[in-house]
C-alpha cells in the first residue's frame, strides 16, 4: 500500500500556457486528453459527414468524382475515431482524471511520462492529417487503404507515395503513447493504492483500466512489428508481405487482427467499468456480483487474444482453423453476457434515477446488446461468409465499437462534469443531446443491417446501377445520411453545452450524486494538486455501499469507518 502523505506543497505548479504544456498534474493531463478527443471526434465526424453526403448523392457529387478521396475519408475516419477519439477519451481522459483519485493516490506513478504520453498524440494526429495532402497512389494524395491498411493496397505497388509512410509513423507514435500510458497505469494501480484500498475494494472502472493496460502492453507491440515490416517492405526491399517475392499478405492480416481484436476490448473494457459505476450510483444499489464482474473483465481480456481470425474467414484459411476461432468467439460471449446480466440485475428493483448519465448508460446497454447479438452471427463462419464486407459488418462494428462507447463517453462526461469543472451543465440541452443521439443512432445503423443482408458492399462510394440491388436500397441509404446529419448537429449542441456551462453554469456541490467512491470525497471541487491535501484517505469499505439498512443516508463513502473499527485496523 502507498502510505506517504499526499502533500504537493513543494511541487511547483506552472501557470498560463506552461500549466498545460509542462503539466505533471494527472487531472490537467486528463482534461487535455478529453479536449483532444473532442477535437479529433469533430474531425472524424466531419469525414463521415462528407462520406455520407457522397453516398446520398452518388456520381459526381460532393467529392467531384474524386473517388480516391472517398477512400481517404474512410481511412482517416476509422483511424481518427479509434486511435484519437475513443481511446484518448476512455483511457487517457477518464483514466487519468479519476483512477488515481479512485485508489486514493496523489498522482500517477510517473507524472512526467504521463505528460509525454499525451503530447505524442497531437504530433501523431498531425502526421495523419498531413498524409492526406501528400502523394499516395499515382496522381492522387492521401492514404486510401482503409483503417486496416492491408497489403498489397498499402504496399509500394499500391500506394508508392509517402502518404502511407506518414500514416505508419503516425500509428507508431500513437502506439508509443499508449504503451507509456499502460506502464504508468499498471504501476500506479498496483503500487500507489491508499491504506485499506485492496484490489477488491477498487471501483470496477479502476479494474477495467488495469486489465486494459495489460492488453495495450501485450497487443500494441505486435501491431508495431507489423507496420514496421510493412514500412521496410515499402522502403528497404524486404518481402514480408510481397507475394511476388515470396512474402505473404495474409500474414499482415494475422498480425493486425492479433492486435485488432484486443483493441475492441481496449475500448470496451473501460466502457464496462464506467457503466458499472454509473448504473450503481444512479440506481442507488450495490453492483450485482462484484467479484463475478472482476473475473469477467479478466477473462474477457485473456480470451480477446484467441479470437482474432474470425475477421479473416474469407482469407482462405483452413476450415478447421475457422472452426477453432468460431468456437472461441462463442466462448468469449459468455463472460460478456454475464456482465450484461449483472447490469440488468443491478437495475432490477433499484431506486432508478433517470439522470442524464443513467439515460446514456441504459442506451449503452441497448446498443451493446444489439451489437453483441449481430456479433454472434458474424462470429459463425458459415453465416459470416456471405455477410463479409457488407454494410452488415459496418453496422455491427459501429454498434459495438462506436455508438456504444460514445454513449458511455457522453454519460461519463455528464456524470463527472460537476467534479471536473465545479459547475452544472444545462439540463435541457443535455436531454436534447441524449434523445437525438439515441434515436438518431438507431436510425443510422439499424437500416444498415438490412442493406448488408441485401448485399450492399461496404467502402463503396456508389451503389446505384447494380443489377442485384433494388432502387429502394439507395432510398434507405439517403435516409441514413439524413439521420447522420441530425445526430452530428446534436453533438454540436453537446459541445456548446460543455463550453457554456464551464463558464456560466451553476456551482455544483462536491458530491452531487451522493456517490461512495473516493473521487467524490475530496475536500475541493475540482480537486487540487495532490487530490486529498496533506493526508491520504483511509479506506474501510468497498466502492458500492448503497441503500444500507439502518443507516441515515442511502450511501456510505469508502472512507467512512465502521462504528466498531479504527483506522489502524483497516490498514
Amino acid at each position: 500500500m502507498y502510505t506517504q502523505t499526499a502533500s504537493h506543497d513543494d511541487h511547483h505548479t506552472p501557470t498560463g500556457w506552461k500549466r498545460w504544456a509542462y503539466s505533471t498534474n494527472h487531472k490537467d493531463i486528463g482534461t487535455m486528453y478529453l479536449i483532444f478527443a473532442i477535437v479529433a471526434g469533430v474531425i472524424g465526424t466531419a469525414f463521415s459527414v462528407l462520406m455520407r453526403m457522397e453516398l446520398m448523392h452518388p456520381g459526381d457529387g460532393i467529392l467531384g468524382g474524386n473517388y480516391h478521396l472517398y477512400n481517404v475519408l474512410v481511412t482517416g475516419h476509422g483511424l481518427i475515431m479509434i486511435f484519437f477519439m475513443v481511446m484518448p477519451a476512455m483511457i487517457g481522459g477518464f483514466g487519468n482524471w479519476f483512477v488515481p483519485i479512485m485508489i486514493g493516490a496523489p498522482d500517477m506513478a510517473f507524472p512526467r511520462m504521463n505528460n509525454i504520453s499525451f503530447w505524442l498524440l497531437p504530433v501523431s494526429l498531425t502526421l495523419l492529417i498531413l498524409s492526406i495532402f501528400v502523394d499516395g497512389p499515382p496522381g492522387q494524395t492521401g492514404v486510401g487503404g482503409g483503417w486496416t491498411i492491408y497489403p498489397p493496397l498499402s504496399s509500394k505497388a499500391g500506394q508508392p507515395g509517402p502518404a502511407m509512410d506518414l500514416a505508419i509513423l503516425s500509428l507508431h507514435l500513437a502506439g508509443a503513447s499508449s504503451i507509456l500510458g499502460a506502464v504508468n497505469f499498471i504501476t500506479t494501480i498496483l503500487n500507489m493504492r491508499t491504506p485499506g484500498m485492496t484490489l477488491h475494494k477498487m471501483p470496477l472502472f479502476a479494474w477495467s483500466i488495469l486489465v486494459t493496460a495489460f492488453l495495450l502492453l501485450l497487443s500494441l507491440p505486435v501491431l508495431a512489428g507489423a507496420i514496421t515490416m510493412l514500412l521496410t517492405d515499402r522502403n528497404f526491399g524486404t518481402a514480408f508481405f510481397e507475394a511476388q517475392t515470396g512474402g505473404d499478405p495474409v500474414l499482415f492480416q494475422h498480425l493486425f487482427w492479433f492486435f485488432g481484436h484486443p483493441e475492441v476490448y481496449i475500448v470496451a473494457l473501460p466502457a464496462f467499468g464506467i457503466v458499472s459505476d454509473l448504473i450503481s450510483v444512479h440506481a442507488r444499489k450495490n453492483i450485482f456480483g462484484y467479484r463475478m464482474m472482476v473475473w469477467a473483465i479478466i477473462i474477457i481480456g485473456a480470451l480477446s487474444f484467441v479470437v482474432w481470425a474470425h475477421h479473416m474467414y474469407v482469407s482462405g484459411m483452413n476450415p478447421y482453423f475457422g472452426f477453432f476461432f468460431a468456437t472461441t468467439t462463442l466462448i468469449i460471449a459468455v463472460p460478456t453476457a454475464l456482465k450484461v446480466y449483472n447490469w440488468v440485475l443491478t437495475l432490477w428493483q433499484g431506486n432508478i434515477h433517470l439522470t442524464i448519465p443513467m439515460l446514456f448508460s441504459i442506451a449503452f446497454l441497448l446498443f451493446f446488446i444489439n451489437g453483441g447479438m449481430t456479433g454472434l452471427f458474424l462470429g459463425n463462419a458459415s453465416v459470416s461468409m456471405p455477410l463479409s464486407d457488407t454494410l452488415f459488418v459496418v453496422a455491427h462494428f459501429h454498434m459495438v465499437m462506436a455508438v456504444a462507447p460514445v454513449m458511455v463517453v457522453c454519460g461519463a462526461i455528464y456524470h463527472w462534469y460537476p467534479k471536473i469543472t465545479g459547475r452544472w451543465y444545462h439540463e435541457g440541452m443535455a436531454r436534447f443531446h441524449f434523445w437525438v443521439t439515441f434515436v438518431g443512432s438507431y436510425l443510422v445503423f439499424l437500416p444498415m443491417h438490412y442493406l448488408g443482408i441485401m448485399g450492399v458492399p461496404r467502402r463503396y462510394f456508389e451503389i446505384t446501377g447494380t443489377s442485384f440491388l433494388p432502387d429502394s436500397a439507395q432510398t434507405v441509404n439517403a435516409s441514413i445520411t439524413i439521420a447522420a446529419l441530425v445526430v452530428g448537429f446534436a453533438q454540436l449542441v453537446f459541445i456548446y453545452n460543455l463550453i457554456f456551462s464551464a463558464m456560466k453554469g451553476k456551482k455544483a456541490p462536491g458530491n452531487p450524486w451522493n456517490a461512495t467512491s473516493l473521487e467524490w470525497q475530496t475536500e475541493h471541487t475540482p480537486p487540487q494538486h495532490g487530490n486529498f491535501g496533506k493526508e491520504l484517505p483511509c479506506v474501510y469499505r468497498w466502492a458500492y455501499d448503497f441503500s444500507v439498512p439502518g443507516m441515515e443516508d442511502d450511501f456510505i463513502p469508502q472512507n467512512v469507518p465502521p462504528r466498531t473499527s479504527t483506522p489502524e485496523a483497516a490498514s
